[in-house]
């Protein structure tokens, strides 16, 4: 179900097995975001586990780019994780993960993409938690599956689906429907897209005091990096790691 009040708020619920919902943005034609016209997420009203609330970026076909943030469900009393990933022609496996410093279900608070054709900066209540840089031109000639998503317009998702195959603990956890409704609330969305990448925004780095946030998230709350993960890459990391 999706119920909007005067505008001003969605909510996605999703009230039995294999009831997931989704919303797609009307307009097909998003580019970029400016950083100060932000996307307010949840309120995640999913205070149980195996629920995953999405909020993303991506593309049609099979070889679509998509940037994500996604709400992993938890265990009552476990922290929440903040999903991160980049998908470009269709592959992705770029994924990090972080604990939010804070409840999420109890307050709204604001989840942002500065996207332009150099980097992707995540951010949470204005402190960037992660950085993907494009380096396409360097990487293109080492590795053919290398790319960055920067040719193919995005419209913007949300979505509240069971995840209970991998989200929570590997896919040990299941979803217990006894919980239901599981809520994902969402208010003051916006988006700033344009038909070019942004000449200034191009050249935008992050301010030290930004830095310096970037790297006590990192450094204190995340808690899985693909780049680091020699299970998964027992041949060594994607060449964008190195």
């Amino acid at each position: 179900m999706i119920s909007t009040s005067h505008g001003a708020m969605i909510v996605l619920k999703s009230l039995t097995m294999g009831n997931n919902c989704s919303l797609l943005s009307t307009a097909f034609q998003v580019v970029g975001f400016n950083p100060n016209k932000s996307i307010c997420l949840p309120k995640l009203i999913c205070k149980s586990n195996w629920y995953l609330a999405t909020l993303q970026l991506s593309s049609q076909g099979p070889k679509h780019d998509e940037i994500d943030f996604e709400f992993l469900g938890n265990l009552s009393g476990d922290p929440y994780i903040l999903h991160t990933n980049v998908f470009a022609q269709g592959l992705g496996n770029r994924e990090q993960q972080f604990y939010l410093w804070f409840d999420p279900t109890l307050d709204f608070h604001t989840y942002s993409v500065l996207w332009t054709s150099n980097q992707i900066i995540f951010s949470v209540d204005g402190s960037p938690i992660r950085v993907f840089k494009n380096r396409e031109t360097e990487l293109g000639k080492v590795d053919s599956n290398y790319h960055y998503p920067k040719s193919q317009a995005m419209g913007v998702y949300s979505s509240l689906w069971n995840a209970d195959d991998w989200a929570t603990r590997g896919g040990l956890v299941k979803t217990d429907w006894t919980k239901a409704p599981f809520v994902a609330s969402f208010r003051n969305f916006n988006a700033a897209a344009t038909s070019s990448f942004d000449a200034a925004a191009e050249e935008e780095a992050l301010e030290s005091n930004q830095e310096q946030r970037l790297q006590w998230v990192r450094k204190n709350y995340m808690i899985y990096d693909y780049c680091g993960d020699t299970k998964r890459f027992p041949q060594g990391p994607p060449p964008e790691c190195k």
